[in-house]
């Protein structure tokens, strides 16, 4: 004659095991789906201040080599430009003009961080924006 016992307990503790080990599972996906889509979300917003940086220094570059009275068109251009290729619509551009008392050029693009957000809000809304800004000396001003 079988003994059978043994080997239903042992199919029995390999369900409860396996039971576990989806309860726990079930309780840490939440914290590590949280986990990974916040890094792609700082990711994304790093890439998107780094975006807005460079298109503000190339603004101010093109500003500050300008020497037509009305460059700034010229200057929005190349803004539009550098920000085209990740498809972000919506930012502002700020300019401050080089005069003989301040020979500062200064430009400044910005977006709502609500704007760009890949997860709407979800790590909780913020009501400020995503600034890129360059100041740059021109020589040779004459106001």
């Amino acid at each position: 004659m079988m003994n059978t016992r043994p080997r239903v307990r042992r199919v029995r503790r390999g369900r409860r095991a396996r039971a576990a080990a989806v309860v726990e599972f079930a309780v840490v996906l939440p914290l590590l789906l949280t986990i990974l889509f916040g890094i792609i979300e700082y990711g994304w917003v790093f890439m998107v201040r780094q975006t807005l940086q460079n298109s503000a220094r190339e603004g101010c570059r093109l500003a500050v080599l300008q020497t037509s009275t009305d460059p700034y068109d010229n200057v929005l251009t190349r803004i539009q430009q550098t920000m085209s290729p990740t498809g972000l619509a919506g930012y502002e551009v700020a300019m401050t003009h080089a005069t003989a008392g301040n020979p500062i050029e200064t430009v400044s693009v910005s977006v709502p961080y609500n704007d760009v957000s890949l997860m709407g809000g979800f790590f909780g809304t913020h009501d400020y924006d995503l600034v890129g800004h360059c100041s740059m000396r021109k020589e040779g001003v004459a106001d």
